[in-house]
């Protein structure tokens, strides 16, 4: 079940996003990239503020949190995350639809994401297409991404 974020999903979704960033990404970047960003100590309040910036959605398994994703109106994909224990289940498959649907009912032409070396095969999967590979830093640590774009017109 997929349903709109609430102020006390807060504290889940961020533990979520760290146990995804180390145990999902860890064949992908190394130990010290992997702190940088998704920090064990997170700060709630800039988490706080940044699902209320966009449009938020979790994905639920018999009551524990499965998946989230966050999305801008312009189109703009920012978080797409599964938990460690219901990756490969269709939650975020899930989620990217209802966000491409959404997106697609307002008149979006074209949704946007930077994805990271573990998360650009699925995205690949559903359409999108890198358009630029990008090297930036977080917290003195340097990473490698990819721009992405996927047309929502025929």
């Amino acid at each position: 079940m997929i349903r709109p974020y609430r102020e006390s999903d807060l504290e889940a979704v961020v533990r979520l996003f760290t146990d995804a960033v180390h145990h999902l990404a860890d064949k992908h970047y190394d130990k010290d990239q992997l702190a940088a960003w998704a920090p064990q100590l997170p700060d709630l309040k800039q988490w706080a503020a940044r699902l209320a910036a966009a449009e938020t959605w979790v994905a639920e398994s018999e009551g524990k949190l499965a998946g989230f994703i966050t999305y801008e109106a312009n189109g703009h994909i920012d978080l797409l995350f599964t938990s460690p224990a219901y990756c490969r289940r269709g939650f975020a498959s899930t989620l990217l639809r209802h966000a491409e649907t959404a997106l697609a009912a307002r008149g979006i032409s074209a949704l946007v994401t930077e994805a990271s070396l573990a998360a650009r095969p699925f995205f690949e999967r559903f359409g999108f297409e890198v358009t630029e590979e990008q090297h930036v830093q977080r917290g003195g640590v340097g990473f490698r991404r990819y721009a992405m774009r996927k047309s929502l017109v025929s």
